[in-house]
């Protein structure tokens, strides 16, 4: 049982990190991707807000696994010099 919990632990790991290296940008979480929430005016039509404060109104955002894949590389050339 503990080992097809490793396997499984693993696998989805291995997952996450192929996703991260061939793709490493998401979609935004807070305005999926639009760049800025869409807020109603008082007639109730739709009309286009601030840009997102979390992904600066680009829509996307690095992932948390690529972010720490190029802490991890920062860090090691800081310590190879």
């Amino acid at each position: 049982m503990l080992t097809a919990s490793v396997l499984l632990l693993f696998t989805t790991l291995a997952g996450y990190t192929l996703l991260c290296a061939a793709s490493p940008f998401g979609t935004c979480r807070k305005c999926q991707g639009l760049g800025s929430t869409v807020v109603l005016d008082r007639k109730g039509r739709p009309k286009r807000a601030k840009p997102c404060r979390r992904c600066k109104g680009r829509g996307k955002r690095l992932r948390v696994g690529h972010r720490l894949s190029n802490h991890s590389r920062t860090i090691h050339r800081a310590g190879t010099r």
